[in-house]
Formats: C-alpha cells, sequence, structure tokens
C-alpha cells in the first residue's frame, strides 16, 4: 500500500540584501546608534550644527582639531563630527573660496593684496608637506597670506550664528522622527505576538 504524500513546505529563495550606501553607512548608521542610546535628537542636531560648522572653517589642516575642541567643550558627539569633517572636504574647498572673498570684500582688500585662489597651488605651496611638517606648513601658510586669513576667519565669524541655527532648527524635526519611528518599530515588536509557519499536514 502507497504511504500518502505529504505536502512539504515551500522553500522561498533567500532574500537578496541590497548594498547599502555611502550615506547609510557612514552619516545614518551611526546617528541612528547614537538616537538609540539615550542621546537626545536635540544633541544630535546641534552636533551635526556645530560640526559641521568647525569642519568649514576656513583654514585648510586644522579643521579636526577645531572639531574636537568643540565636541570636547560642548559635550557633543566625537564620532559624528569628526565623520562630518572628512566627508565635508569638498564643501569646505567652495567655503574657503567664499570666506576669503566675503572678508575681503567686507575689508575692501585692494586688488593687488588679494588672495590667488587656485587650490590646487595653495595646496602644492603650503600644504603638500602638511602630514610631515604641520607646524612649519601653517606657518608658511599663516606668514604669506596673513590678511586673507584673517578675512577670511571673520567672515567664517560672522556666518556662524546664522548658519546654526538655521541647521540645528531644520534638523531637530527630522532626529523626533526618527527616534519615534523607532519607538513605534520597537512598540509593535513588544505587542505582536511571535510568527510561527503553520504545521506541516
Amino acid at each position: 500500500m502507497d504511504t500518502p504524500l505529504t505536502s512539504a513546505a515551500p522553500v522561498h529563495p533567500p532574500a537578496v540584501k541590497r548594498a547599502r550606501t555611502i550615506w547609510q553607512r557612514r552619516i545614518r548608521d551611526p546617528i541612528v546608534v547614537q538616537l538609540t542610546q539615550g542621546i537626545t535628537p536635540e544633541k544630535i542636531a546641534l552636533t551635526i550644527a556645530v560640526g559641521s560648522a568647525c569642519a568649514l572653517f576656513p583654514v585648510f589642516g586644522v579643521t579636526s582639531i577645531i572639531c574636537f575642541i568643540a565636541a570636547l567643550v560642548l559635550r557633543l558627539n566625537q564620532p559624528i563630527i569628526q565623520i562630518l569633517n572628512q566627508l565635508l572636504l569638498p564643501v569646505h574647498v567652495a567655503t574657503f573660496v567664499l570666506c576669503v572673498r566675503l572678508g575681503e570684500t567686507l575689508f575692501r582688500a585692494p586688488t593687488g593684496d588679494r588672495l590667488e585662489l587656485h587650490p590646487r597651488k595653495i595646496y602644492q605651496e603650503y600644504f603638500e608637506s602638511f602630514w610631515s611638517h604641520p607646524i612649519q606648513a601653517l606657518t608658511h601658510y599663516f606668514k604669506d597670506n596673513a590678511d586673507s586669513v584673517f578675512y577670511s576667519i571673520v567672515a567664517w565669524a560672522i556666518l556662524l550664528p546664522i548658519y546654526v541655527p538655521l541647521v540645528y532648527y531644520a534638523l531637530r524635526p527630522v532626529m523626533r522622527g526618527i527616534v519615534k519611528v523607532k519607538a513605534e518599530v520597537a512598540a509593535k515588536q513588544l505587542v505582536s505576538p511571535p510568527r510561527t509557519d503553520p504545521p506541516i499536514p
């Protein structure tokens, strides 16, 4: 007598994981981790606002130190600030040009005294040996371009009290939304019964 055949459980192909973007790995995930470890959304928004402002300080080679000091003094998140400092490097070049030109305009610097804004030339002349001789490179740069450095820092300081509140108040509701979504997902997982597969007939 033949034994009845039992229907086998359907076999589902394993889900294919999509490649994670650099935004997810370098920005979103660290922020979400910090939010789930008790840091408030307001603190994260302030960290991003202050950290990005320090990362755009218009002097090359010193932003990591400035970010570190700002995070230490204001008790902000060091990893997020340093990640921002690295990711904003392309924007830093544009901000440098903006602050130099704005400062020179504010102080009405003569055309002949204005800094020649050729990033590659500036890098090769002053910062190519920065990692081996940082003090010497910065001293050389400040000595040759003292006026332009001063003008750019003043321009950055003028923009700072406008930039930081704008970024902070723009990001605060976003950070609160992330916390709310995480809380709702966690609540649903606690309320929902564990999923069990139907018994095989």
